[in-house]
């Protein structure tokens, strides 16, 4: 069936989830963390990610904020790096991230085309509405949906769910997006339509499902909704 919504995850396929250390980095007096913020951005994304993952598995479940918390503060320690003032200029950032330069031109026309547009994210929902409200993208969203309203991380099928619960759609009129392939992939097991944001040129993840569009960034995400 053809696509009416257009669902996005959130960190790292709108917002720029290296920012926060590159920004950091560029502050007077930060010269020092300069050598060191993209080993630490690398880290606490992969930290993040592996948290959800395993508390996801183990019924552990957090909210969003604990996690990236505690994916920074291995980072920092894995880097050598132990200053508290460093730590919360950090998480401050967070919640301020850039989003893509091409995001909301690409919003912009999915509305003008009369598609739905979501984000679908671990995030809590404090932390999605601060990202969407410093980038500008708060009249550009029909909804932002959080884990958290059913208590487990991505890609458990119980996320995906949300997304048909709150626009009243089959899974086939869905399109959904992220720059994680397992994501995507988890999102195609589920019957979505998939477009994995492969920004960084990643080969593709060897799971049961395959994203069905892979892109290297979110400029053709309208052509893709419509073809």
């Amino acid at each position: 069936m053809p696509v009416k919504t257009c669902v996005f995850d959130a960190y790292g396929t709108l917002f720029d989830v290296a920012a926060a250390a590159r920004e950091a980095a560029a502050e007077p007096g930060r010269e020092s963390f300069a050598d060191h913020w993209p080993r630490v951005a690398n880290d606490w994304r992969l930290k993040q990610l592996q948290y959800t993952w395993l508390r996801a598995i183990t019924g552990a479940h957090t909210d969003f904020w604990q996690v990236t918390k505690d994916g920074l503060d291995w980072a920092l320690e894995a880097s050598g790096l132990g200053d508290p003032e460093l730590r919360e200029r950090l998480l401050q950032l967070y919640w301020e991230l850039s989003a893509y330069p091409e995001v909301p031109g690409m919003l912009k026309t999915l509305k003008q085309l009369q598609f739905e547009t979501a984000i679908l994210s671990n995030g809590s929902p404090q932390m999605l509405s601060g990202a969407v409200e410093s980038a500008g993208l708060v009249d550009l969203l029909d909804d932002v949906l959080s884990v958290e309203s059913v208590g487990i991380f991505k890609p458990n099928h119980r996320v995906y769910q949300l997304v048909i619960d709150r626009f009243d759609c089959t899974p086939d009129e869905v399109l959904f997006v992220s720059s994680n392939g397992w994501d995507a992939a988890g999102a195609a097991g589920f019957g979505f339509q998939t477009v994995w944001v492969n920004r960084a040129q990643e080969p593709v993840d060897r799971l049961p499902w395959t994203p069905h569009h892979i892109l290297s960034d979110l400029t053709d995400i309208p052509e893709r909704a419509q073809s």
